[in-house]
């Protein structure tokens, strides 16, 4: 219930106000002197995105820095969840992936300075969180196409900006330092509780102005803590009747618990110089470089051997709580129960680089624009793995509803209840993503002509990602005696067993290169799996458009806005292994080329003569291209010696096309004061070609073949209305004027439908019927407060790597509170709590309420300094 009156109080925002802003409105028109103020902080960040977002002739959200160095959040991502229609998914307590528009990651396009991002993901997608405050001096997200802006987005395009050094104002210096606590940690044994954060921007111009330079660095030692608890899901196939009631007893599979806690260490570094000679050159070299080193200690207990297939195990069980057919409690008197002392690790790192050239040749602009980005991922996950030696008594009751108990009929934190262990090195994967760009642009003002300017381009890329794992099983050479393990306890979960000290005793049992894929002893089927999972995408593409600036009067009322198209060709070719029936894999490839026509109309009717009062209207046709890894050409195939059946199996599919939609928009918006506004609009999005995996009926080698795969589909319908009210309270009396608020609700619905689960499948991923948000603020004499509250109802999300594993990410509401008091002109105080109510992720599968995972990041509080020179 706690979600949905969350939901009732921020649409309820916007049904209010209108006569307060009204009469605040003209207050401030009768006003009669005017008093030059120089405005910073909050007020600042709220006027210069509201002044950028009026100014746009497209549908725009704008995040604008209060200051050098200083967004509103850490990250980019916390901002970008919080402006409206747009929220994210959360990945160790922080956010990450953006969805937008009830459109998940595959729709959502990332740009840094108007240049396409490489990915360390499988897909496309682009994890925001790499991007710290220091880094970025804003953000503006286009929730409508236009000619000129790289394609790739239905939902959105999302370009990132870093700050331009001859913009600013003199030489600026400003460094940060945190002290960040995780109270979740007490509940973990070895957990570190605190951690550092440090970070700093310097600018400075040299030359008499001529040549501006820009350095920015961020540090963040994060401890990863958190806590899981997993349902692995029920037997759908082969149950049985158990409680003699007639009726099939579908038993779970088994569950998992996990305690886990590490090292996130996050750093990155931005340098960018800025040469301008005279007025009609300026040439911008800018290099951005951000890396993720995570290592984590884990501890887990699998219960497995619960699912009795075809009923061989039917005597065992009693007390059985059966509900809708599912068995979601009991008492099983045999399962197995593993002991599994981890570690994983993380390395991810993300380059980007640019050429930029500005040219005034005559009435012509030219823009000219060279760029690489680089991306990597490894991972791994090495498990110490002990079996319990005899069959082991678990209760349990996972009704649903974040209820998730069970007990272990042994003592589990004991050594002696459990056998020798071996050593898994599970997808020891490392993905790698090349993207080369080249662009050039040219424009001109047009005079005595509806159209003001004229802007043409051209663009082409070369992308290639790819993918590769090894995996193994290693015995030890010798026995790891009991004195090397501890006993293990977490707050809620029964006792662990781990090693005291895990890295060198591996290292004495299990020999000096366990971790080294290089020349380990594979079994054919790990080998043969780790060849059908690696793959190779090769992308290229290129794109011309034309786009006319629009600027006239109809109607007694003026107008502005842009029109254009912009074509685009792709040639695509996806790589991989296939094994037939189980035999060694061999080589295989394939692709397909397409070309899109991409039309665009975005109008700004000016409603009074201060143009306070908007109404845009877009039209346009938008792609957005299919995720890289499901491009690949690995198959997995089934061949039948009688030739009338088909083949079978499981596959990539390099011959995907983009999803397309045509798109409107319409909104209303009213700017009544220096930052505020109120504002109503809807959207429209027919979307076609949409990807799902699905069996597909295909041809391989000339014979009919069922392959499991993403395919092109029908699409469908998404339909959302956006409301936004935000102000600032100037008009109250002392202390009152400094206070502010931020709102904002969407709405969103759709007819399209994933294709898992096979009954009742998820609606499309990303799909947030409710989200929105409220932010109060307040500034004055030196202070600052901001409290944050942001909502969103259950969606499909796909949180894993492989493509496909959808679960319903249920609703959420994160409360985050930010104090700062300016001690000096040069020095302030800072205070956070972020999640403020220890909200958790749930996630439940199948559309079964028993079938949930929940974990707890805790809270996370920060102390810190912010010196400026």
């Amino acid at each position: 219930m706690k979600h949905k009156k969350m939901s009732w109080l921020i649409a309820t925002l916007f049904t209010a106000p209108l006569l307060v802003q009204e009469a605040f409105a003209q207050e401030a028109a009768a006003a009669g002197d005017i008093q030059q103020v120089n405005v910073t902080g909050i007020r600042a960040s709220v006027r210069n995105a509201l002044a950028a977002k009026e100014a746009s002739n497209s549908i725009v959200e704008v995040i604008s820095s209060e200051d050098i160095g200083k967004l509103p959040d850490t990250t980019i991502a916390e901002s970008l969840a919080r402006l409206p229609g747009l929220s994210s998914g959360l990945d160790r307590g922080n956010a990450s992936q953006i969805v937008a528009r009830g459109m998940g990651p595959r729709f959502i396009g990332a740009t840094l300075n108007g240049r396409e991002l490489a990915s360390s993901e499988p897909n496309r997608a682009v994890r925001f969180e790499q991007f710290p405050s220091e880094s970025l001096s804003g953000a503006t997200v286009y929730k409508t196409q236009q000619a000129d802006v790289v394609e790739g987005g239905i939902a959105t395009t999302i370009d990132l900006q870093t700050v331009s050094p001859l913009k600013m104002s003199g030489r600026q210096i400003v460094l940060r330092a945190d002290a960040l606590y995780y109270p979740l940690a007490k509940d973990i044994q070895g957990a570190d509780k605190t951690a550092p954060r440090i970070g700093g921007v310097f600018v400075d111009q040299f030359a008499n102005k001529t040549i501006g330079a820009a350095l920015a660095f961020s540090y963040q030692d994060q401890p990863s803590v958190q806590k899981n608890k997993r349902h692995w899901g029920f037997n759908e196939t082969n149950s049985v009747d158990v409680t003699g009631d007639g009726k099939i007893d579908k038993l779970p599979w088994g569950f998992q618990d996990e305690a886990r806690q590490g090292k996130d260490k996050r750093g990155s570094v931005l340098g960018k110089v800025e040469w301008k000679p005279n007025n009609d050159v300026q040439i911008t070299a800018d290099t951005y470089y951000a890396e993720a080193k995570i290592k984590e200690r884990g501890l887990q207990h699998w219960v497995d051997g619960v699912g009795n297939w075809d009923g061989y195990n039917s005597a065992n069980y009693s007390n059985l709580d059966v509900r809708n057919g599912y068995v979601v409690g009991g008492t099983i008197s045999n399962a197995s129960l593993i002991n599994n002392d981890f570690i994983y690790v993380q390395d991810t790192s993300v380059a980007a680089s640019g050429l930029n050239g500005k040219f005034n040749a005559g009435d012509w602009k030219i823009d000219a624009d060279l760029s690489t980005s680089h991306a990597r991922r490894g991972s791994a996950w090495r498990d110490l793995r002990q079996y319990a030696n005899s069959s082991v008594p678990v209760s349990w009751s996972f009704p649903g509803d974040e209820v998730q108990n069970y007990s272990f009929g042994i003592d589990s934190g004991k050594v002696s209840n459990f056998g020798a262990p071996s050593l898994y090195i599970d997808n020891d994967g490392h993905v790698k993503d090349k993207l080369n760009a080249v662009s050039l642009s040219a424009s001109r003002q047009l005079d005595n002509s509806i159209v003001s300017r004229i802007k043409v381009g051209v663009r082409a890329t070369d992308r290639e990602k790819s993918y590769h794992q090894t995996t193994w099983t290693l015995q030890p050479t010798s026995a790891i005696p009991a004195s090397a393990y501890q006993t293990v306890n977490v707050d809620g979960y029964p006792a662990f067993i781990s090693l005291k000290d895990w890295d060198s005793t591996i290292a004495s049992a299990f020999g000096g290169n366990a971790f080294n894929p290089n020349g380990q002893k594979q079994e054919d089927w790990q080998i043969r799996n780790d060849a059908l999972a690696g793959w190779r995408v090769k992308e290229r593409s290129s794109s011309a458009f034309v786009q006319g600036d629009l600027d006239g009067e109809a109607l007694g009322k003026t107008y502005r806005g842009n029109v254009g198209v912009r074509l685009v060709h792709t040639k695509q070719t996806g790589y991989g292994m296939q094994s037939i029936n189980g035999a060694t894999p061999t080589p295989t490839e394939g692709g397909t080329s397409y070309t899109e026509i991409l039309p665009s109309l975005n109008l700004v009717f000016n409603m009074d003569e201060a143009q306070t009062r908007q109404v845009r209207f877009s039209v346009a046709r938008a792609m957005s291209r299919a995720p890289l890894d499901e491009m690949r050409s690995s198959r997995n195939l089934s061949v039948n010696t009688d030739t009338s059946q088909p083949v079978t199996g499981s596959a990539g599919n390099p011959e995907l096309k983009p999803m397309m939609a045509n798109q409107v928009d319409l909104s209303y918006q009213w700017y009544f004061g220096k930052g505020s506004l109120l504002s109503a609009g809807g959207f429209y999005k027919k979307v076609s070609r949409y990807i799902a995996i699905e069996s597909d009926t295909t041809v391989v080698n000339g014979r009919n073949a069922t392959i499991t795969r993403s395919v092109n589909g029908e699409g469908g319908d998404i339909r959302g209305l956006e409301l936004v009210y935000q102000q600032a309270f100037t008009s109250l009396p002392a202390p009152w004027d400094g206070l502010g608020i931020f709102s904002s609700y969407a709405y969103t619905t759709s007819n399209i439908k994933e294709q898992t689960p096979a009954v009742n499948p998820y609606p499309i991923e990303g799909l947030m019927k409710s989200n929105g948000g409220v932010t109060l603020w307040y500034e004055k004499a030196g202070y600052e407060a901001r409290l944050s509250a942001n909502y969103h109802s259950k969606f499909a999300r796909n949180p894993t790597w492989g493509a496909g594993q959808l679960i319903m990410n249920e609703a959420e509401t994160y409360l985050t509170l930010n104090l700062a008091k300016q001690l000096t002109p040069n020095l302030q105080l800072r205070f956070g709590i972020d999640n403020l109510t220890n909200q958790k992720a749930v996630y439940t599968s199948a559309n079964i309420p028993g079938q949930q995972e929940v974990t707890e990041f805790g809270r996370r509080f920060n102390l810190g300094l912010t010196f400026k020179l």
